[in-house]
Order: C-alpha cells, then structure tokens, then sequence
C-alpha cells in the first residue's frame, strides 16, 4: 500500500492530481475485489467456476451497455465497431481460468500470481519487440522469477499446483488483453464491444461444465457484483486514471492489489498469511517494481 500512497500524494499536488489520486485508489480497489469476491463465492457459496463466470461477463457487459445508452449515440454501433473477437479470446482466458483457479486458491496468492503473470507478459513482450533493458531491469526480472518460482515449488505452504498454473494462464491472458487495449479512443465502447463478444465463449464454457453446475442467491449476487461493479466500473474508472498517469506509474502502482487482496484475505475471508507468500511478495513485487521503475536504455 504504500506505493499506491506515494503515487496518490504525488499525484494530488498537480492540478487534476486529486482526482486522478481518487480514481486510482478506487480502481485499485475495484480490482482486488474482483479476486475477493471470486474467492468468497467459490468458496461460501454454491455457485460453481462456470456459472460465476457467465453472471460475471454478462454482468459487466450489461453495465457497459447501459453505459453507452446513457452516453447516448448509436449504441450498436459503437459497441459493434469498437472491441474484436481477438480481445474477447483473451478476455474469456482470463475469466475463466481465473474463476477455476479460486476454488482453490487463497485471495492473495491468486491476485500476486495473477498480476505477476500480468506483468512477465507484458514486459515480456517488450522484450520481444527490441526493448532494451537496463541492468537493475533484469535484476528486477530475475527476483521477480525467483519470487514466482518459490511460491509454486512444492511444499506445505505452497499453492495448489493447478490452480496456481491456471491463475497463471489467467495472468497473461489479461496482460495480452491490456496490450490490446492501449492507446484506444473510447475504452467505454472499447470495453462492452470485448464483453459482448465474450459472452458466447463464457456460455461454451457453461455449456461444457453444466454437468456440474450449482447455483444460489448468494454467488449469484457476488458474481454480479464482480461483473458490474469491479470489472465494468473497475475498468472504466481505471482507463479513466490512465490519462493523468505515465506509463511507469501505472504498471507500477497495480502491484499493490496483491498487497490489498492478501489483507481483505485475512481480514474478511479468515486466511492464512503464510511466511512462503510474505518472502515470495517482496521478491516478485519489488523485482517488478525495479522492471517498470528503472529507465530503459
């Protein structure tokens, strides 16, 4: 938290800085009550992966869609000529194994294999395209693998094996869908175009596991609050943050969600902060953090 406190301070002596300190407060937030409310759905309620995730795609894009009536325009087209099946694809690969990954996982071992998966990928692809990295940077790097690596070795503390490799999946498939998505015009219209299109393929996914369906009023209500609230909004009000910070900041300010997960972890779900995810935060954390701090040559 005290990353995402020191951006919010300095951002707040410029002039939309207050805002702009708000708004990335608040999507941060949003974006570690996606992963607690996953967690407390799967795991106290009966709702099953599937189901959550088709409540929570359709959700989102209803949201969105009300969005863009209220904007007002041409609705349809806006979300017809805005989004692509592509980022949709990427978009379902997140949800999906994100929701299976929870039955098993604690809140703040999935939200830091998440966002470190989240970050390998895009600074990977950087990487892939001629970036170079200072030494620091792959200092960073190589802590960051260590950090990976540790928390998933076998062990008494350490994750589910599947499910940490599917929250993995998970990770770079929102780090492909977020390399997708920069520098769009209109990320409202952006956003329901890719939620719409997502929903055939989060209904292919409920269709192939409605052997095992399970549903109640409770996951239902958690997964429309996942879809509406910290995905929809989440999202919106992010890209809104976006525009007053540099690149920099905003990769390196989404590492405290891990940080804010773990702790709505403890707090609100009764889990364990385990010594294994403490010492393997602190290296994953801070060697992203020297990756996206520390100038390129």
């Amino acid at each position: 938290m005290s990353k995402l406190t020191s951006t919010a301070a300095s951002a707040a002596s410029s002039p939309h800085g207050a805002r702009v300190a708000v708004l990335t407060v608040i999507a941060m937030l949003a974006f570690a009550g996606n992963s607690l409310l996953c967690r407390l759905a799967l795991k106290g309620t009966q709702i099953d992966a599937a189901s959550f995730t088709l409540v929570r795609i359709a959700s989102a894009a209803l949201v969105l869609w009300m969005m863009l009536l209220v904007r007002g325009g041409h609705v349809r087209d806006d979300a017809r000529r805005a989004g692509n099946w592509t980022s949709a694809l990427a978009l379902i690969v997140y949800a999906a194994p994100f929701s299976y990954a929870y039955v098993r996982l604690a809140a703040g071992a999935g939200a830091l294999l998440l966002f470190g998966a989240v970050q390998a990928t895009m600074i990977g692809y950087g990487i892939a395209i001629g970036e170079r990295l200072a030494a620091t940077q792959w200092l960073g790097l190589l802590l960051a693998l260590a950090g990976l690596v540790w928390l998933v070795l076998p062990g008494l503390a350490a994750p589910d094996p599947l499910s940490s490799a599917l929250m993995i999946a998970a990770g770079i498939g929102w780090g492909v869908y977020s390399l997708r998505g920069r520098g769009r015009s209109d990320p409202v219209a952006e956003t329901a175009g890719n939620f719409l299109r997502a929903l055939p393929f989060a209904l292919a996914v409920s269709a192939l596991a409605f052997a095992h369906a399970r549903f109640d009023v409770a996951g239902f209500a958690y997964a429309v609050a996942s879809g509406a609230l910290t995905s929809a909004l989440g999202y919106v009000i992010w890209y809104a943050a976006l525009k007053g910070l540099k690149p920099a900041t905003a990769a390196t300010v989404q590492l405290s969600v891990p940080v804010i997960a773990a702790a709505g972890g403890v707090l609100l779900l009764g889990e364990p902060l385990t010594a294994r995810l403490a010492a393997s935060a602190v290296a994953i954390l801070g060697g992203i953090a020297l990756v996206v701090s520390s100038k390129r040559r």
